[in-house]
């Protein structure tokens, strides 16, 4: 006979079967996933299936739209990028980007805790209580906080447009916008920005075309642009003991006085110079501070160019520290920079022609692509490194001419030996050879390819095709891009 705890034993020891209450609790916890889940992907269906669905309308319905937005604006974009570019170099669309991103990071947050509470997570056993509030909390801190991170790009990049001056694209001289470009250095030891390098790029309003025309810094003996100030006081030329083109602005800075109303007297000065030079009318000038250019290049990730010599890394005034190699390589900022400037070795000639090759590279291999995913680092690369007197409304058309000239070759005149004696410079032979080559850009005349050929010669100096006693190819070229 079985004793009787042996008849019970089955009974205690089976499984226990799964409640109704265990059935509902995971119902209910699955509900409060989903509810989630649609807030994410929709924002305000959750609050149709199980809300207030006046709310969810209007949540969907803008969420639609917002799409919509999107795509039209991107599918634009990829087939015409200078809209993109157009878009954010609008200070107004920037602002309005960024309200919209703040606005919508915090109702999309309210949604998502509108719906963990349609989930009713005091129903909820407290396993299930704690993942959906963890669930909830991802969701809604990451959606609100890269649409926070957005808000914040957008603010940069109008911060960025607001250093510029208001007002729209000017009108072209002779069918063109002369931009002059001066790049130097800052620091504690010395007055402002000294000017490093100038050049005019020359662009054709239309096409895009784009000509550069360099000026030494050491030019002395020249004119003013006639009834400027600083024709005035050099009536006969700036033709003073040890006067070159890079003091024009810290005499400048030094007779403030002359320049009443003037905000920037040394940039006047500069341009009234390179203007009675050149015989063009600047139409903008922008001044670069190559400290900041370094980032510019590295928030653009790089730029390829073709080093045909060993470049000094330092040197100016401090001992060389590397070398950047011979070859085809992509440089960083850093080095991009001293390929740019570096001295040892070279001369200022042959360096002017290694600026233009890294400006040629840089128009032609930096896309609008790049400039919209990087423009957080690169506005704040520009603001460092830019200040100009470029309005804010122009900016969006020198984007569609960079646009048009990316397809195009871009020209070089220099005017520097063995073409011009700086230090006796030929005013009228500068002019013609300006005239010469913005009239073989525009395709009035065939350049003189063969002869320009010759005159480089195959003999690289300081990392340029070429020798000052021959010419620089870059610095009198056609097509910069394949003479460097």
């Amino acid at each position: 006979m079985r004793a009787p705890h042996d008849e019970a034993a089955p009974e205690r020891w089976a499984p226990t079967p799964v409640g109704v209450d265990d059935r509902a609790a995971r119902v209910r916890f699955r509900r409060a996933l989903t509810l989630m889940g649609f807030t994410l992907v929709v924002p305000g269906s959750a609050q149709l299936v199980a809300g207030n669905r006046q709310i969810g309308r209007i949540a969907v319905r803008v969420w639609l739209g917002s799409l919509l937005t999107v795509l039209v604006v991107g599918g634009w974009t990829y087939l015409n990028p200078g809209f993109g570019l157009d878009l954010a170099l609008n200070p107004t669309a920037m602002l309005v980007i960024r309200l919209y991103l703040i606005i919508g990071a915090i109702a999309w947050a309210a949604l998502f805790v509108d719906a963990w509470r349609l989930g009713q997570p005091l129903s909820l056993r407290l396993p299930h209580r704690r993942a959906v509030v963890g669930v909830n909390g991802i969701l809604c801190f990451s959606v609100a906080g890269a649409m926070l991170f957005g808000a914040h790009l957008a603010a940069v990049q109008r911060d960025f447009l607001t250093m510029f001056t208001s007002g729209d694209l000017g009108a072209a001289h002779d069918g063109r916008y002369n931009v002059l470009l001066i790049g130097g250095d800052s620091g504690t030891d010395r007055w402002g920005l000294r000017p490093d390098s100038m050049t005019v790029a020359s662009i054709d309003a239309q096409t895009g075309r784009t000509v550069m025309i360099g000026l030494p810094r050491n030019m002395q003996n020249f004119p003013f642009r006639k009834g400027s100030v600083m024709a005035k006081q050099f009536p006969d030329g700036y033709s003073c003991d040890g006067c070159y083109l890079n003091g024009v602005g810290t005499w400048a800075g030094d007779h403030k006085n002359l320049f009443k109303g003037s905000e920037h007297p040394t940039i006047d000065a500069t341009v009234q110079a390179v203007e009675g030079i050149t015989g063009l009318r600047m139409n903008y000038w922008v001044m670069v501070n190559l400290r900041g250019f370094e980032r510019l290049v590295d928030a653009f990730g790089g730029v390829t160019l073709n080093v045909r010599d060993r470049i000094p890394v330092g040197g100016l005034g401090k001992d060389v520290t590397g070398y950047i190699e011979p070859g085809k390589r992509k440089l960083d900022g850093h080095d991009a920079l001293w390929f740019a400037r570096a001295r040892e070795g070279s001369d200022d000639y042959s360096r002017m022609a290694r600026q233009k090759c890294v400006l040629s590279a840089m128009l032609t291999q930096l896309s609008p692509q790049q400039a919209l995913v990087n423009f957080q680092e690169i506005a704040k690369a520009s603001t460092a490194m830019i200040k100009t007197d470029i309005p804010g409304g122009a900016l969006g058309d020198f984007a569609q001419l960079g646009l048009r000239a990316k397809d195009q070759k871009v020209s070089s005149v220099s005017l520097v030996p063995p073409q011009i004696n700086t230090a006796k410079p030929d005013i009228a032979k500068v002019r013609a050879m300006i005239s010469d080559a913005i009239d073989q850009a525009e395709g009035k005349h065939k350049p003189a390819t063969a002869k320009k050929k010759k005159a480089g010669g195959q003999k690289v100096t300081g990392g340029s095709l070429g020798s000052r006693n021959d010419g620089y190819a870059a610095n009198q070229s056609d097509d910069v891009a394949a003479a460097c």
